[in-house]
């Protein structure tokens, strides 16, 4: 008599193993460790049996739909169970061969080049766009159209051309490692919208440049600190994360040099050589004073709030903010506000500007000779910079100009 589920659950184990026979050659063997599906069947004149699987995770239904399969199998002439190794061995094939697999794979041979932030920040955009959507298909079998499907759904337009771009070269990775034989990114060049490029709010001009330095020169509802910080961003030009995770082991008074390991740089992971910062007159007075504020710390800039090693990445944004420079004047943009003004007088080389700001050098052979390259007239136009800058602040051929509330 076929079994039911109510025989299936008063079933006990005893000393030792037995069985309950379904229809068919299926049973459920209970054992002291549990109640399993089996099927026993002769294939090529070989009798073998093949896990169902376990009750009650498994249902006497499921069990028989599973049951029926292999029964079917075996009409058309196919062992089942090497159909369920066929079948895991591919399951197992398209997980190590999958997007996601190679993706991280990709992710991991780059990241020996990039900076903590931009390995962080990459990942995170591919665990919330692609893997979602392309996580577990096998790579090669991804189609254009199955991609632009994924990024179209991105909403912001230029994260959507940015994940693209990691998709490409996450194809691209395959081939080279020879799991894959084309690039579906290829077709989809023209398939989005180019978002336009948003460059960070900076004052360019001497003139507004100079009355924004006033104005920070008379702020006096900001910490010091942050004002030191504000003052060493805008004479050294370094970023903000290369600024707030400083470490007063790498300023070298004596040398008039902070030199900030490669590491650190976004330019300069991979290379052997440290970034060097010429310091001027300016910027050591600024590092002087600071030091008597945070000596006592490993970071010239910890943050005192504990809740991490060095300042928040909103601190001295939240005071641009507060001096009224909002949409005006970023960190960031101190960056673009030293080029602008640097350059007109055309007495710098753009190489040595460039150098100054760490720009990337593709070739890392060149590179690794570009980190000292134009030392010399980064020094003097580092000097040359900060004279500026106390000249400016001093109310030295500047304008006042309207700030937003």
């Amino acid at each position: 008599m076929p079994l039911t589920a109510i025989n299936c659950t008063k079933a006990t184990a005893k000393e030792a193993p037995y069985k309950l026979a379904d229809s068919g050659g299926m049973y459920l063997l209970v054992k002291e460790s549990g109640k399993y599906w089996r099927f026993d069947y002769r294939h090529l004149g070989k009798r073998k049996t093949l896990a169902l699987g376990v009750f009650p995770e498994v249902s006497l239904a499921e069990a028989r739909l599973a049951h029926a399969a292999a029964r079917k199998a075996l009409r058309d002439g196919v062992d089942p169970g090497e159909q369920r190794a066929e079948q895991k061995a591919k399951a197992l094939g398209d997980a190590a061969n999958s997007f996601k697999a190679l993706a991280l794979a990709w992710h991991a041979h780059k990241a020996k080049t990039w900076s903590e932030s931009t390995a962080t920040k990459t990942l995170r955009q591919l665990e919330q766009h692609l893997f979602p959507k392309l996580g577990v298909r096998p790579a090669a079998s991804i189609k254009p159209p199955e991609l632009l499907k994924a990024l179209r759904a991105i909403p912001v337009a230029y994260t959507a051309t940015r994940m693209r771009e990691v998709a490409g070269q996450v194809f691209r990775f395959g081939i080279q490692e020879g799991k894959l034989e084309s690039d579906p990114t290829r077709d989809l060049r023209d398939a989005l919208s180019v978002p336009a490029v948003q460059h960070r709010p900076a004052l360019t001009s001497r003139r507004e440049f100079g009355a924004f330095l006033c104005d920070l020169r008379d702020f006096k509802s900001a910490d010091r600190i942050t004002l030191l910080a504000t003052r060493l961003a805008l004479l050294t030009f370094v970023r903000s994360q290369e600024l707030r995770l400083g470490l007063w082991s790498e300023i070298d008074f004596e040398a008039r040099e902070w030199r900030i390991p490669a590491g650190r740089m976004k330019a300069g992971k991979g290379l052997s050589q440290a970034h060097i910062v010429p310091l001027s007159a300016q910027a050591l007075d600024a590092l002087s004073e600071l030091q008597q504020l945070t000596g006592h710390s490993p970071f010239l800039f910890p943050n005192v709030t504990g809740e991490k090693d060095f300042m928040s990445e909103n601190t001295m944004g939240r005071m641009l903010w507060r001096l009224g420079y909002k949409g005006r004047q970023t960190l960031h943009g101190f960056r673009a506000s030293a080029r602008s003004i640097l350059s007109e007088g055309g007495e710098w080389t753009v190489a040595a500007m460039e150098r100054q700001l760490d720009h990337a050098e593709r070739n890392k052979v060149v590179a690794a000779y570009a980190r000292s390259e134009h030392l010399a007239e980064r020094r003097r136009m580092m000097d040359a910079w900060g004279a500026m800058v106390a000249e400016m602040e001093s109310g030295g051929n500047v304008v006042p100009i309207a700030r937003t509330a």
